[in-house]
């Protein structure tokens, strides 16, 4: 029955696309745009371009549905994988609300209504936006806030610029592929943060409460610290046709029995099904992914972006590792994105895409070693319906996998998606 009425939500989700044209006129003040307008935006554009005439809701969702065809093997005689057959996957929906409060004053929940991981709709998270302190006094710090905005609440939090080109769940529309790095690193935390923006260069500075469940009871037994993160950057553009960001993210978390959620905390499941799942029923729905799940991490990321003409690569250099007192162990994550765009709109495209992460669970442990290969290309055929076509391949190599599923493991085939933003 569940899954009956998360199909008919789909196709309801499909139907509400066509009459979304309809909203484009209630625009929002610092907002980054559903579909094809919100490509290559990170954080939030800080142009006062909008004028506040009123409190204004805008219902927005997205909806995403693959045709999987992948094929699994490993070397392991004792858990053998899965056969896996080609059809299409589980459908899933989001759902937005987003609500000028008053002038620079904006709210944003969203709702997950179909995902692979729940059963039922729950919500993700939301947050408060502040780009202007006008509701306290009018003009109150009027000088910092047309650089800064502050945000608080409990969702994804600014680091790194991976999460911007990711899938959430079903808002599929700005990733160029189907999965999202094999080290993903969002999170829904409590958290708060501060964003400069001035004449291109970025500065971020914000804590979070290291928790992704927040129904956790915190005692006297436990070792709880708050998350602090960043971001410094620099994004312009150096002339008409050529664009140039460069960023470098950090987060850190000292405590025993929080913190370990940076690669863990997308809830929504990943967008591979039931790979690296054995015939003994060993496997979840977060299989593709790696989350080393380090106390006390310290991870950086680095992130170049560059776009001239159609042409545009984003990159990944990040380094996450645990403290002296866990084992000292250390991943390494790189990935490199070339995307080509074209058509009248840019709304043909086609790239490929590497990315790999090699390290230790502990200092001199043997290694693990995860590759993946994507290569495909898609169709906007409106600026909030987008198809895609890749060809994924991804292999475990390594000594530290020997002994479980993943030694000698690989996966590959043919993805498929359909995906609307609105």
């Amino acid at each position: 029955m569940k899954t009956s009425i998360k199909y008919l939500l789909a196709i309801a989700f499909i139907g509400i696309s066509f009459i979304s044209n309809a909203q484009e006129g209630r625009n929002l003040q610092y907002f980054r745009p559903a579909g094809q307008d919100g490509l290559n935006i990170f954080e939030a554009p800080k142009e006062d371009t909008v004028e506040f005439t009123g409190t204004k809701v805008r219902i927005g969702g997205d909806f995403a549905i693959q045709f999987q065809g992948i094929d699994q093997d490993n070397a392991n005689t004792v858990d053998t994988l899965v056969q896996l057959g080609d059809n299409f996957n589980l459908p899933t929906a989001n759902l937005d609300l987003d609500v000028q409060l008053y002038d620079g004053l904006r709210m944003h929940l969203r709702t997950y209504l179909s995902a692979r991981h729940h059963e039922e709709s729950w919500v993700k998270g939301g947050y408060l936006q502040m780009d202007k302190l006008d509701f306290i006094k009018p003009g109150f710090l009027e000088g910092l806030m047309e650089v800064a905005t502050i945000r608080i609440g409990m969702d994804e939090f600014n680091y790194g610029d991976a999460h911007f080109r990711r899938t959430d769940n079903a808002r599929a529309i700005y990733n160029p592929f189907v999965g999202n790095y094999i080290m993903d690193a969002f999170s829904t935390e409590v958290f708060g943060e501060v964003t400069i923006q001035k004449s291109g260069f970025i500065g971020v500075i914000g804590l979070t409460n290291g928790k992704l469940n927040q129904s956790t009871v915190v005692n006297d037994n436990t070792d709880n610290k708050a998350s602090f993160f960043g971001k410094l950057g620099y994004d312009n553009n150096m002339s008409d046709d050529f664009r140039l960001r460069l960023t470098g993210s950090w987060y850190i978390n000292k405590g025993e029995t929080n913190g370990t959620y940076l690669y863990g905390g997308d809830r929504g499941g990943s967008r591979y099904y039931n790979i690296m799942t054995t015939i003994d029923g060993d496997g979840s729905d977060f299989e593709g992914r790696f989350n080393p799940r380090f106390r006390e991490i310290t991870a950086i990321q680095i992130n170049p972006f560059i776009k001239y003409k159609g042409v545009e690569f984003f990159g990944i250099y990040e380094v996450a590792s645990n403290s002296d007192d866990q084992g000292n162990g250390s991943f390494t994550q790189v990935a490199g994105e070339l995307i080509y765009r074209f058509g009248g709109q840019e709304q043909l495209y086609v790239g490929g895409r590497y990315n790999a992460v090699s390290g230790e669970m502990v200092d001199g442990a043997p290694t693990m070693e995860i590759n993946r290969l994507n290569i495909g290309g898609g169709w906007f055929l409106t600026k909030n319906i987008v198809t895609k076509f890749e060809y994924v391949s991804q292999k475990y190599d390594g000594d530290g996998w020997n002994g479980l599923k993943y030694q000698d493991g690989e996966f590959n085939g043919v993805m498929i998606e359909a995906a609307i933003s609105f």
